[in-house]
């Protein structure tokens, strides 16, 4: 209800401004003001100028001509008498608005868009009137397009001079032209190489800022390499890995930390533009917040999010990757079934492992985010060397439990006796397993949560992190703390013995999964290597753990188990370096995702869908195999002409984690349908059903 309150919030002012158009429209994020000057009044020849007057309410902006990585510019369309005319807008210097890994340039607080107006000499009437319609992109941690509709009555004969100021200094504000000033872009392979003389005596030596009027050519978040040569600034500007633009010449404004304005400067491009990587004008949805239909609905707030945080995190346990440790759990409250106190010290202890693992991985998720890093949940599983790590893990534990070795064997004595004394140890390591196995998964309501949690500040992020873990943990904690519960769960006994057994293969199929997604990480070589180090890990857990092995017998084959993986490990670890993602061949149905596939694709009016996946994610890989893998879903793809679009974070790729953060998303699996003429994209849920997908694509379920 508060979130529908909110949107109404949103609109209603949108709402009243289309129905009554007056020369002021007030949203939540903006004051928009239709302004003029016209000092000596209205008539041919004398300097007049009408502007959009725009107040940014804290931390809200809109964008420049160019707005830089995402965003749209502030567009003017003008209704006149015959013969009057509104030139362009005359953009102010923009200010450069970073937005996580990417940057845009715009504007805060204050602003006002200028256009000078001219008058026919024919033109007679006692007022003019002008008629605006204004359309802008407000952004914060969303973004919101807004406009109005606006008029205005100037009298022709009186001054009109009230926001003389304002006009000044948006003039002053305005990019300055530099006398004498030339220069030139060299595009050398991937970068250009600018060079500009005659700037003013007072910018020499400085840093300058560089800010192409044209979109779509340069990184706008890469830092140039500038120097100065006397009077000769150069730079090396990389170019857009995604550039869409290859000009002949560049309009470009320089700044100075310290000038209210820049410099506008026209260079002329020579040299080959390197073959672009996008043929089509990147997609209109902003960067920097969720787009589409999701841009126009309010964010969520902590006690929403925390809420969402804390039934996802119970539905979690529902989830195929957390099934191993839930068998570990199962056997716990076996083995404490009927000791009360001690199954109330193992809940607790596993509900603290659980939260302080996702607070402490949240912790390092945020921390690589500020730093850079373009990363999102489940990110520890990107790397081979963890995914090994916990293959290892996980086939010790099949294996301990299949009764080939015991840990009391392994461990030093003052280990094994710490063990003994304080099982709450092991409940609270169970959560730590718990968390290092489900972080990959996400579970329904989790994706709004985390998504909204990694735009807010630190402290409420974690506070959001901790209520997902605290929702993980709740059945557990619940059931060891009510003792109708634990009686129903049956008396230790032999039946203990077999069931601990079988516990051991949900363990061996988590290794299965393991090496599976590290072989599409670093291709079947890597994963042949990885099941040979675990082949000589059972063999040291079995000549120095198994309880039927005597001393000698335990040393000679402990020795040679030891050389075993000395030299597995030397055979697997360069395998497991390996840069490569060995993806199976793409199907003729399935391509690979990008965002100019999916601008191409909407140009053309044609459906898409886009499935964000990872192969760690067990959700994707049922969701793949179960929902897409329906005939009545391949017939509909094929029968609706939707192209198919698969976005592979199974290793870390930039590009997609920025595009998850566009959706408002921070893991996968998330499901994309673009379909012509609607506003946005459509999120669909985590777990797929047929009858969502077919509605999503317009076909008859």
């Amino acid at each position: 209800m508060r979130q529908h309150l909110v949107t109404l919030a949103l609109v209603v002012p949108l709402l009243a401004a289309a129905a009554a158009p007056t020369a002021v429209v007030t949203t939540p994020q903006v004051r928009a003001e239709l302004v003029a000057h016209a000092p000596e009044g209205v008539a041919a020849g004398k300097a007049m100028w009408l502007g959009l007057k725009i107040e940014h309410q804290p931390h809200w902006h809109t964008y420049w001509k160019n707005p830089g990585d995402s965003g749209q510019p502030t567009t003017l369309a003008w209704t006149l008498p015959g013969g009057v005319t509104a030139g362009d807008i005359e953009w102010p210097t923009p200010v450069r608005l970073p937005i996580g890994p990417l940057m845009n340039f715009g504007y805060e607080g204050t602003v006002l868009l200028p256009v000078a107006l001219s008058v026919p000499a024919a033109f007679n009437a006692d007022t003019l009137a002008v008629k605006l319609r204004a359309d802008w992109l407000v952004c914060k941690h969303v973004c919101i397009p807004e406009g109005g509709d606006f008029t205005l009555e100037l009298p022709v004969a009186a001054r009109t001079a009230a926001h003389a100021g304002l006009f000044a200094q948006a003039r002053a504000a305005r990019p300055q032209g530099v006398a004498g000033a030339e220069g030139s872009v060299v595009v050398q392979g991937h970068e250009l190489v600018v060079q500009v003389a005659g700037l003013p005596a007072a910018w020499r030596g400085k840093t300058l800022g560089f800010l192409p009027e044209t979109p779509g050519v340069i990184h706008n978040a890469a830092r140039p390499q500038t120097r100065w040569q006397g009077e000769v600034w150069t730079a090396r500007v990389p170019l857009d890995p995604q550039r869409s633009e290859s000009p002949s010449h560049m309009p470009v404004v320089l700044t100075l930390a310290d000038a209210s304005a820049g410099l506008s400067v026209q260079l002329p491009v020579s040299g080959a533009w390197p073959t672009s990587a996008a043929a089509t004008p990147p997609l209109p949805s902003p960067g920097d917040a969720p787009v589409g239909a999701l841009a126009a609905t309010a964010p969520l707030g902590l006690a929403l999010a925390l809420l969402l945080a804390l039934v996802g995190g119970a539905l979690l346990n529902l989830m195929p990757c957390v099934f191993p440790v839930l068998s570990l759990k199962v056997l716990g409250f076996a083995r404490q079934a009927h000791d009360r106190r001690g199954l109330l010290q193992g809940g607790l202890a596993y509900t603290a492992g659980v939260v302080l693992s996702f607070v402490a991985l949240a912790g390092l998720l945020l921390v690589l985010r500020a730093g850079g890093e373009q990363l999102g949940w489940g990110f520890q599983l990107q790397s081979p060397a963890v995914v090994a790590v916990l293959a290892a893990l996980f086939t010790l534990i099949g294996l301990n439990l299949a009764g080939v070795f015991e840990f009391g064997a392994v461990l030093p004595d003052s280990w094994a006796a710490a063990r003994a004394r304080h099982p709450t140890v092991d409940s609270f390591l169970t959560g730590v397993l718990a968390v290092a196995v489900a972080s990959p998964c996400t579970a329904p309501f989790m994706a709004a949560a985390l998504g909204a949690a990694l735009t807010w500040p630190a402290a409420r992020a974690l506070l959001v992190f901790a209520a997902l873990g605290l929702g993980m943990a709740l059945p557990y904690l619940l059931a060891s703390a009510w003792p109708a519960l634990t009686r129903l769960l049956p008396r230790p006994g032999a039946w203990m013995l077999h069931f601990k057994v079988l516990m051991a293969f949900p363990m061996f199929a988590t290794v299965l999964w393991l090496a599976w997604v590290l072989g599409v990480q670093v291709g079947v070589a890597g994963m042949v290597a990885l099941l040979g180090v675990l082949l000589a890990l059972a063999f040291v857990a079995w000549a120095l753990g198994s309880p039927t092995l005597g001393p000698r017998a335990r040393g000679g084959f402990g020795a040679l188990a030891l050389l075993l993986m000395a030299a597995a490990l030397v055979w697997a670890v360069p395998a497991l370096k390996q840069d490569v993602v060995a993806q199976n061949a793409e199907t003729a149905q399935w391509q690979p995702w990008s965002r100019e596939r999916v601008a191409r694709a909407q140009a053309a009016g044609q459906t898409v869908f886009v499935d964000f996946t990872a192969a760690w994610c067990v959700t994707c890989q049922l969701n793949k195999r179960t929902t897409l893998a329906a005939e009545r879903v391949k017939g509909a793809f094929a029968t609706q002409g939707v192209l198919l679009l698969r976005a592979d974070w199974t290793r870390r790729d930039p590009a997609i984690s920025a595009e998850l953060a566009r959706l408002g998303r921070s893991g996968v699996p998330v499901y994309v349908v673009y379909t012509p003429g609607t506003a946005g994209p459509r999120v669909l849920s985590e777990i797929l059903s047929v009858s969502e997908v077919l509605g999503a694509i317009g076909a008859p379920s």
